[in-house]
């Protein structure tokens, strides 16, 4: 049996202003285990970037449980909250967020020189020339990212995130600065990766890549209306979606 990852517990969120009340998420519950493929779909506003922003420790429920590789974190403190994000997930974002100040080498070891484990000079040259290894771009390692293509600067950002081997790889819209070639090389990396053993958690609102992943999510309403079969097309889910 494949070790959980993730699991989510009836988890909600609720936005709170003085004059109204927002429910994002209702009761969600999700769980990820180790090697899965994730997508997360559905229309705007309906809950997909709240979710992932739990599920990375960016934000907390208002209630439910979370559990990250055994442990309980759906109440900590923003610093233990920090910690555990720092050493358990890995995110890729739709901007690169990459320092152009200094060289590829250098952006990916940040986690490493950040964390708290003291990793040592060899391990960092060590891991960082794995995962640029894994990204097909050590010819670059000496380069300023604003020397490279965009296409280039999210492989880069995908090395960084996978440096601190994380529990889980979070994409948020990892395709939304690309063109639609571009696009297709990242995710054709990102396949691969899971083929390679990575755990995966996607948000994309196009329906072509959420059918790479072998789970696919569809939200409504801070609802999950469908958990797919494994490979069950896009279109099967709006079906789904639109008779329920």
């Amino acid at each position: 049996m494949s070790e959980i990852k993730i699991q989510m517990k009836n988890i909600s969120k609720v936005f709170e202003t003085e004059d109204m009340e927002t429910h994002a998420l209702k009761d969600v519950n999700l769980t990820i285990s180790s090697g899965d493929y994730v997508s997360i779909s559905g229309p705007s506003g309906c809950g997909k970037s709240t979710l992932l922003s739990l599920i990375g420790l960016l934000d907390m429920p208002s209630n439910g449980e979370y559990i990250i590789e055994g442990v309980d974190v759906s109440n900590l403190s923003l610093d233990e909250a920090a910690e555990v994000r720092n050493s358990k997930i890995g995110f890729i974002f739709q901007s690169f967020n990459l320092i152009d100040e200094i060289s590829v080498f250098d952006n990916v070891a940040l986690p490493l020189r950040y964390s708290k484990h003291n990793v040592s000079a060899s391990d960092i040259e060590k891991r960082v020339n794995k995962c640029l290894e894994m990204v097909s771009m050590t010819h670059r390692a000496q380069h300023k990212p604003n020397q490279l293509s965009g296409g280039q600067q999210q492989r880069i950002a995908i090395a960084r995130a996978l440096v601190s081997e994380p529990a889980i790889l979070l994409v948020d819209e990892a395709t939304g600065n690309l063109d639609s070639n571009t696009g297709d090389q990242i995710m054709d990396m990102l396949d691969k990766l899971n083929q390679n053993g990575t755990t995966i958690c996607m948000v994309t609102h196009e329906s072509r890549y959420a059918d790479r992943a072998t789970t696919q999510l569809r939200l409504l309403d801070g609802e999950i209306l469908t958990v797919p079969a494994s490979k069950q097309s896009y279109k099967a889910q709006e079906e789904v979606a639109v008779s329920s």
